[in-house]
Protein backbone atom coordinates (compact mmCIF):
# COMPACT_ATOMS: atom_id res chain seq x y z
CA UNK A 1 0.00 0.00 0.00
CA UNK A 2 1.31 3.23 -0.96
CA UNK A 3 1.95 5.62 1.05
CA UNK A 4 2.38 3.22 3.51
CA UNK A 5 0.12 3.90 7.09
CA UNK A 6 1.72 5.28 9.75
CA UNK A 7 2.94 2.83 12.97
CA UNK A 8 0.71 4.76 15.05
CA UNK A 9 -2.28 7.31 14.54
CA UNK A 10 -2.02 10.48 14.37
CA UNK A 11 -3.61 12.16 18.02
CA UNK A 12 -0.93 9.69 19.69
CA UNK A 13 1.61 12.30 19.10
CA UNK A 14 -0.58 14.90 21.09
CA UNK A 15 0.73 13.29 24.23
CA UNK A 16 4.12 14.37 24.01
CA UNK A 17 3.36 18.01 22.07
CA UNK A 18 0.80 19.15 24.28
CA UNK A 19 2.88 19.27 27.42
CA UNK A 20 5.37 21.38 25.44
CA UNK A 21 3.24 23.92 24.05
CA UNK A 22 1.75 24.66 27.08
CA UNK A 23 5.58 24.89 29.05
CA UNK A 24 6.70 27.26 25.71
CA UNK A 25 3.39 29.13 26.60
CA UNK A 26 3.90 29.80 29.91
CA UNK A 27 7.46 30.54 30.21
CA UNK A 28 6.55 33.38 27.32
CA UNK A 29 3.90 34.98 29.17
CA UNK A 30 5.87 34.81 32.49
CA UNK A 31 8.77 36.49 31.28
CA UNK A 32 6.97 38.94 29.66
CA UNK A 33 4.89 39.89 32.71
CA UNK A 34 4.86 43.10 34.41
CA UNK A 35 5.90 41.70 37.62
CA UNK A 36 8.82 39.65 36.24
CA UNK A 37 10.10 42.84 34.46
CA UNK A 38 9.76 44.95 37.71
CA UNK A 39 11.55 41.87 39.71
CA UNK A 40 14.29 42.58 37.53
CA UNK A 41 14.91 46.10 37.65
CA UNK A 42 14.66 46.02 41.49
CA UNK A 43 17.58 43.17 41.51
CA UNK A 44 19.97 44.75 38.69
CA UNK A 45 19.53 48.16 41.26
CA UNK A 46 22.15 48.52 43.68
CA UNK A 47 20.79 49.23 47.21
CA UNK A 48 21.48 51.24 49.60
CA UNK A 49 21.76 50.65 53.80
CA UNK A 50 19.04 52.55 55.00
CA UNK A 51 19.61 54.49 58.44
CA UNK A 52 17.17 55.50 60.97
CA UNK A 53 19.38 56.50 63.61
CA UNK A 54 21.98 59.19 64.65
CA UNK A 55 25.64 58.52 63.15
CA UNK A 56 26.98 56.64 66.18
CA UNK A 57 30.31 54.87 64.70
CA UNK A 58 32.58 52.85 66.77
CA UNK A 59 36.12 54.05 65.49
CA UNK A 60 39.32 52.83 66.20
CA UNK A 61 40.61 51.93 69.79
CA UNK A 62 44.69 52.97 68.51
CA UNK A 63 45.70 55.94 70.59
CA UNK A 64 46.02 59.15 67.89
CA UNK A 65 49.63 60.15 66.79
CA UNK A 66 50.59 63.41 67.83
CA UNK A 67 51.00 66.16 65.24
CA UNK A 68 54.79 66.33 64.19
CA UNK A 69 55.26 62.47 63.76
CA UNK A 70 56.21 62.02 60.02
CA UNK A 71 53.98 59.71 57.79
CA UNK A 72 55.91 56.45 57.17
CA UNK A 73 55.48 52.96 56.17
CA UNK A 74 53.15 53.62 53.40
CA UNK A 75 54.33 50.46 51.09
CA UNK A 76 53.89 51.32 47.34
CA UNK A 77 51.53 54.41 47.89
CA UNK A 78 52.32 57.97 49.17
CA UNK A 79 55.50 59.37 50.46
CA UNK A 80 54.12 62.38 52.04
CA UNK A 81 56.25 65.38 52.96
CA UNK A 82 53.65 66.45 55.31
CA UNK A 83 52.76 65.00 58.92
CA UNK A 84 50.35 62.93 60.32
CA UNK A 85 47.27 64.32 61.51
CA UNK A 86 47.75 67.73 59.79
CA UNK A 87 45.66 68.41 56.15
CA UNK A 88 48.02 69.25 53.64
CA UNK A 89 46.64 71.67 51.36
CA UNK A 90 48.64 72.19 48.01
CA UNK A 91 47.33 73.76 44.51
CA UNK A 92 46.27 71.90 41.81
CA UNK A 93 48.35 73.73 38.91
CA UNK A 94 46.96 71.20 36.13
CA UNK A 95 43.17 72.82 37.48
CA UNK A 96 43.46 76.35 35.57
CA UNK A 97 40.59 78.15 35.99
CA UNK A 98 37.63 78.10 33.19
CA UNK A 99 35.44 80.86 31.88
CA UNK A 100 32.09 79.26 30.60
CA UNK A 101 30.82 81.07 27.95
CA UNK A 102 27.64 80.99 25.70
CA UNK A 103 25.69 77.76 24.68
CA UNK A 104 26.66 76.56 21.84
CA UNK A 105 23.82 77.25 18.81
CA UNK A 106 22.99 73.60 18.60
CA UNK A 107 21.73 73.78 22.44
CA UNK A 108 19.86 76.88 21.98
CA UNK A 109 16.23 75.10 21.26
CA UNK A 110 16.43 73.38 24.72
CA UNK A 111 12.98 73.85 26.85
CA UNK A 112 14.03 77.25 29.33
CA UNK A 113 16.27 78.62 26.90
CA UNK A 114 16.00 82.08 26.33
CA UNK A 115 17.71 82.37 22.89
CA UNK A 116 17.46 86.25 23.04
CA UNK A 117 19.05 87.31 25.80
CA UNK A 118 21.00 83.68 26.75
CA UNK A 119 19.63 83.15 29.80
CA UNK A 120 18.26 79.95 31.00
CA UNK A 121 14.92 79.16 32.91
CA UNK A 122 15.34 76.71 35.37
CA UNK A 123 13.70 73.61 34.72
CA UNK A 124 13.69 69.47 35.32
CA UNK A 125 16.27 67.89 33.29
CA UNK A 126 15.01 65.65 30.42
CA UNK A 127 17.85 63.59 29.06
CA UNK A 128 19.91 61.09 29.96
CA UNK A 129 23.01 63.61 29.93
CA UNK A 130 20.97 66.37 31.91
CA UNK A 131 20.13 63.45 34.64
CA UNK A 132 23.43 63.03 34.63
CA UNK A 133 24.73 66.50 35.20
CA UNK A 134 22.13 67.35 37.65
CA UNK A 135 23.49 64.42 40.02
CA UNK A 136 26.81 65.38 40.04
CA UNK A 137 26.26 68.90 40.42
CA UNK A 138 24.01 67.53 43.71
CA UNK A 139 27.23 65.49 44.95
CA UNK A 140 25.71 62.06 43.74
CA UNK A 141 28.43 61.12 41.32
CA UNK A 142 27.50 59.22 37.68
CA UNK A 143 30.95 58.20 37.63
CA UNK A 144 32.10 59.48 34.26
CA UNK A 145 29.09 61.90 32.16
CA UNK A 146 28.48 59.35 29.24
CA UNK A 147 25.29 60.44 28.26
CA UNK A 148 23.40 56.96 29.21
CA UNK A 149 22.04 55.95 32.56
CA UNK A 150 24.14 52.90 33.47
CA UNK A 151 24.41 51.28 37.24
CA UNK A 152 26.41 54.10 38.04
CA UNK A 153 23.73 56.58 37.72
CA UNK A 154 20.93 54.29 38.81
CA UNK A 155 23.21 53.89 42.39
CA UNK A 156 23.55 57.93 41.95
CA UNK A 157 19.81 58.28 41.62
CA UNK A 158 19.11 55.63 44.74
CA UNK A 159 21.04 57.51 46.72
CA UNK A 160 19.42 61.48 46.03
CA UNK A 161 16.07 59.96 46.15
CA UNK A 162 16.47 58.18 49.49
CA UNK A 163 18.30 61.80 50.46
CA UNK A 164 15.31 63.63 49.45
CA UNK A 165 12.22 61.59 50.53
CA UNK A 166 11.34 60.25 47.14
CA UNK A 167 10.71 56.51 46.48
CA UNK A 168 13.98 54.81 45.91
CA UNK A 169 13.81 53.17 42.43
CA UNK A 170 16.75 53.83 40.67
CA UNK A 171 14.82 55.51 37.99
CA UNK A 172 14.55 59.34 37.42
CA UNK A 173 11.03 59.52 37.05
CA UNK A 174 8.69 62.93 37.45
CA UNK A 175 9.36 63.43 41.05
CA UNK A 176 12.87 63.03 40.76
CA UNK A 177 13.31 64.96 38.27
CA UNK A 178 11.86 67.61 39.76
CA UNK A 179 14.16 67.96 42.54
CA UNK A 180 16.97 67.67 40.64
CA UNK A 181 15.74 70.98 38.88
CA UNK A 182 18.90 72.63 36.59
CA UNK A 183 19.78 76.06 37.82
CA UNK A 184 21.64 76.35 35.07
CA UNK A 185 22.27 74.46 31.47
CA UNK A 186 23.86 71.46 31.59
CA UNK A 187 26.17 71.85 27.90
CA UNK A 188 28.02 75.29 27.42
CA UNK A 189 30.51 76.16 25.15
CA UNK A 190 33.99 77.24 26.62
CA UNK A 191 37.13 77.82 24.92
CA UNK A 192 40.31 76.28 25.54
CA UNK A 193 43.31 78.88 27.65
CA UNK A 194 47.01 79.20 26.21
CA UNK A 195 47.90 78.14 29.79
CA UNK A 196 45.58 74.76 29.77
CA UNK A 197 47.72 74.26 26.72
CA UNK A 198 51.20 74.78 28.74
CA UNK A 199 49.74 72.02 31.36
CA UNK A 200 49.80 69.03 28.60
CA UNK A 201 53.14 67.17 28.74
CA UNK A 202 54.22 63.40 27.59
CA UNK A 203 54.39 60.98 30.05
CA UNK A 204 57.67 58.78 30.43
CA UNK A 205 57.71 55.35 29.19
CA UNK A 206 59.34 53.68 32.54
CA UNK A 207 58.75 54.06 36.08
CA UNK A 208 62.48 55.64 36.48
CA UNK A 209 61.61 58.30 33.46
CA UNK A 210 58.39 59.36 35.33
CA UNK A 211 60.00 59.46 38.46
CA UNK A 212 62.61 62.37 36.76
CA UNK A 213 59.78 64.31 35.20
CA UNK A 214 58.79 66.92 36.68
CA UNK A 215 54.80 66.52 37.63
CA UNK A 216 52.35 63.72 36.16
CA UNK A 217 50.60 65.96 33.77
CA UNK A 218 47.47 65.36 31.38
CA UNK A 219 48.73 63.66 27.97
CA UNK A 220 46.21 65.36 26.00
CA UNK A 221 43.66 68.43 25.75
CA UNK A 222 41.14 65.48 25.63
CA UNK A 223 41.96 64.10 28.70
CA UNK A 224 42.09 67.26 30.50
CA UNK A 225 38.64 68.94 29.91
CA UNK A 226 37.04 65.17 30.08
CA UNK A 227 38.57 65.54 33.62
CA UNK A 228 38.06 69.22 34.23
CA UNK A 229 34.16 68.37 33.32
CA UNK A 230 34.07 65.14 34.73
CA UNK A 231 32.82 63.19 31.78
CA UNK A 232 34.35 60.55 29.80
CA UNK A 233 36.58 61.42 26.69
CA UNK A 234 34.77 59.23 24.47
CA UNK A 235 31.81 62.09 25.13
CA UNK A 236 33.47 64.64 24.40
CA UNK A 237 34.42 63.53 21.05
CA UNK A 238 31.04 62.72 20.44
CA UNK A 239 29.61 66.21 20.75
CA UNK A 240 32.47 67.70 19.07
CA UNK A 241 32.51 66.04 16.20
CA UNK A 242 34.83 68.61 14.33
CA UNK A 243 37.67 69.10 16.44
CA UNK A 244 40.41 67.52 15.95
CA UNK A 245 42.15 67.13 19.20
CA UNK A 246 45.61 66.01 18.50
CA UNK A 247 45.99 70.23 16.99
CA UNK A 248 43.88 71.94 19.36
CA UNK A 249 44.61 75.34 19.75
CA UNK A 250 44.01 78.00 22.41
CA UNK A 251 40.87 79.94 21.94
CA UNK A 252 39.24 76.65 20.35
CA UNK A 253 35.86 76.71 21.36
CA UNK A 254 34.74 73.29 23.36
CA UNK A 255 30.99 71.84 24.32
CA UNK A 256 31.39 71.25 27.75
CA UNK A 257 29.39 69.30 30.37
CA UNK A 258 28.04 72.44 33.32
CA UNK A 259 29.57 70.53 35.74
CA UNK A 260 31.04 73.84 37.95
CA UNK A 261 28.01 74.47 40.17
CA UNK A 262 29.05 75.32 43.79
CA UNK A 263 27.13 73.33 46.57
CA UNK A 264 26.43 73.86 50.08
CA UNK A 265 29.33 73.07 52.37
CA UNK A 266 29.24 69.61 53.51
CA UNK A 267 30.73 68.04 56.69
CA UNK A 268 31.00 64.44 56.77
CA UNK A 269 30.38 62.72 59.99
CA UNK A 270 30.70 59.35 58.40
CA UNK A 271 32.30 57.65 55.45
CA UNK A 272 30.65 54.39 54.43
CA UNK A 273 32.30 51.90 52.00
CA UNK A 274 30.08 49.13 50.24
CA UNK A 275 32.36 46.27 49.34
CA UNK A 276 29.85 44.36 47.12
CA UNK A 277 28.39 47.52 45.24
CA UNK A 278 31.79 49.88 44.91
CA UNK A 279 30.49 52.74 46.47
CA UNK A 280 31.34 55.55 49.04
CA UNK A 281 28.61 57.21 50.87
CA UNK A 282 29.12 60.79 52.92
CA UNK A 283 26.24 60.87 55.87
CA UNK A 284 26.52 64.10 57.26
CA UNK A 285 25.80 64.91 61.28
CA UNK A 286 22.08 64.34 60.88
CA UNK A 287 22.57 60.90 59.84
CA UNK A 288 21.67 62.15 55.79
CA UNK A 289 23.19 60.35 52.97
CA UNK A 290 24.65 63.50 51.05
CA UNK A 291 26.68 62.58 48.87
CA UNK A 292 27.66 58.70 46.75
CA UNK A 293 30.81 58.87 44.73
CA UNK A 294 31.71 54.95 42.56
CA UNK A 295 34.65 53.63 44.24
CA UNK A 296 37.43 50.54 43.05
CA UNK A 297 38.25 48.20 45.36
CA UNK A 298 41.27 45.79 45.75
CA UNK A 299 41.45 42.54 43.15
CA UNK A 300 42.32 39.83 45.88
CA UNK A 301 39.73 40.17 48.59
CA UNK A 302 41.99 39.56 51.43
CA UNK A 303 43.32 42.91 50.78
CA UNK A 304 39.76 44.45 51.49
CA UNK A 305 39.98 46.01 54.71
CA UNK A 306 36.57 45.62 56.37
CA UNK A 307 35.68 47.28 59.51
CA UNK A 308 35.86 50.67 61.24
CA UNK A 309 38.89 52.99 60.26
CA UNK A 310 39.22 57.00 60.31
CA UNK A 311 41.08 59.23 58.33
CA UNK A 312 44.25 60.57 59.45
CA UNK A 313 45.52 62.61 57.06
CA UNK A 314 44.70 64.64 53.79
CA UNK A 315 47.09 65.55 51.53
CA UNK A 316 46.45 66.76 47.77
CA UNK A 317 49.32 66.80 44.99
CA UNK A 318 50.81 64.08 47.04
CA UNK A 319 53.72 61.97 45.60
CA UNK A 320 53.80 58.45 45.15
CA UNK A 321 56.52 55.74 46.28
CA UNK A 322 57.30 53.49 43.06
CA UNK A 323 58.10 49.73 45.26
CA UNK A 324 59.77 47.26 42.69
CA UNK A 325 59.13 44.60 44.92
CA UNK A 326 55.28 45.54 44.13
CA UNK A 327 56.04 45.40 40.24
CA UNK A 328 57.92 42.09 39.58
CA UNK A 329 57.59 42.49 36.02
CA UNK A 330 58.89 45.74 35.41
CA UNK A 331 62.41 46.68 34.32
CA UNK A 332 63.40 48.21 37.63
CA UNK A 333 62.44 45.00 39.64
CA UNK A 334 64.63 43.13 37.42
CA UNK A 335 67.35 45.27 37.40
CA UNK A 336 67.27 45.65 41.23
CA UNK A 337 66.33 49.12 41.56
CA UNK A 338 65.49 51.19 44.72
CA UNK A 339 62.36 52.59 45.23
CA UNK A 340 61.41 56.05 42.85
CA UNK A 341 59.47 58.88 43.76
CA UNK A 342 56.76 59.44 41.05
CA UNK A 343 55.84 63.49 41.32
CA UNK A 344 52.35 64.76 41.64
CA UNK A 345 49.69 65.41 39.11
CA UNK A 346 46.53 63.88 37.48
CA UNK A 347 48.00 60.76 36.39
CA UNK A 348 49.85 59.96 39.13
CA UNK A 349 49.23 56.46 40.08
CA UNK A 350 47.51 57.73 43.10
CA UNK A 351 45.75 60.51 41.18
CA UNK A 352 45.81 64.30 42.58
CA UNK A 353 44.52 63.33 46.32
CA UNK A 354 45.35 61.07 49.31
CA UNK A 355 43.34 60.34 52.47
CA UNK A 356 45.61 58.37 55.04
CA UNK A 357 43.62 55.45 56.87
CA UNK A 358 44.47 54.40 60.00
CA UNK A 359 45.44 51.06 59.03
CA UNK A 360 48.49 51.22 57.49
CA UNK A 361 49.64 51.42 53.92
CA UNK A 362 45.75 51.97 52.90
CA UNK A 363 44.09 55.05 51.83
CA UNK A 364 41.00 56.73 49.94
CA UNK A 365 42.60 58.26 46.59
CA UNK A 366 42.27 59.65 43.11
CA UNK A 367 43.46 58.06 39.72
CA UNK A 368 44.50 58.41 36.42
CA UNK A 369 41.89 56.17 35.18
CA UNK A 370 38.30 57.68 36.00
CA UNK A 371 36.71 55.20 33.41
CA UNK A 372 37.84 52.51 35.22
CA UNK A 373 36.35 53.58 38.82
CA UNK A 374 33.99 50.41 40.02
CA UNK A 375 35.87 48.01 39.38
CA UNK A 376 37.89 45.51 41.41
CA UNK A 377 41.57 46.85 39.86
CA UNK A 378 43.50 48.32 43.05
CA UNK A 379 45.82 47.08 45.45
CA UNK A 380 43.97 47.32 48.27
CA UNK A 381 43.09 51.40 48.60
CA UNK A 382 39.82 52.74 47.31
CA UNK A 383 40.21 54.79 44.32
CA UNK A 384 37.36 57.59 43.37
CA UNK A 385 37.89 59.60 40.13
CA UNK A 386 39.77 62.38 40.65
CA UNK A 387 37.36 64.81 40.87
CA UNK A 388 35.38 62.93 43.49
CA UNK A 389 38.49 62.57 45.22
CA UNK A 390 38.90 66.45 45.66
CA UNK A 391 35.22 66.78 46.80
CA UNK A 392 35.63 64.06 49.80
CA UNK A 393 38.96 66.11 50.79
CA UNK A 394 37.00 69.11 51.72
CA UNK A 395 34.15 67.00 53.28
CA UNK A 396 36.37 65.34 55.62
CA UNK A 397 38.98 66.19 58.70
CA UNK A 398 41.55 64.15 61.00
CA UNK A 399 39.52 61.92 62.53
CA UNK A 400 36.39 61.66 60.22
CA UNK A 401 34.91 57.93 60.61
CA UNK A 402 35.33 55.40 57.93
CA UNK A 403 33.01 52.15 58.01
CA UNK A 404 33.78 49.41 55.51
CA UNK A 405 31.05 47.12 54.94
CA UNK A 406 31.30 43.31 52.78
Amino acid sequence: MFPPEPEKPWWYHLIWALPCMTATGMLGYWLKSPATLEIEKVVKVPQIVYRTNTVNVPTTTTPPVKAGSQISGLQSTNNFTATRGVPVRTNRTAAAAIGLTELDGAHRDAPGFNIASGDFTPRPPQTDFEIQVALDRAGYSPGSIDGFTGPQTQAALIAFQHNNGLKVTGIADMPTKQKLRLQQAALVTRTITESELAQVKPLGNSWTEKSQQESMAFESVLEMLAEQHHCSPRYLMRINPTIVWSSVRANTPVKVPNTAMPGPAIRAALIHIQLAQRLLDVYDADNKLVARFPCSIATKVDKRPVGDLTITAIAEQANYTFNPANFPTSPEARAASGKLTIPPGPNNPVGTTWLSLSKDSYGIHGTPDPEKVGRTTSLGCFRLANWNAQKLAGMVEVGTPVRVDP
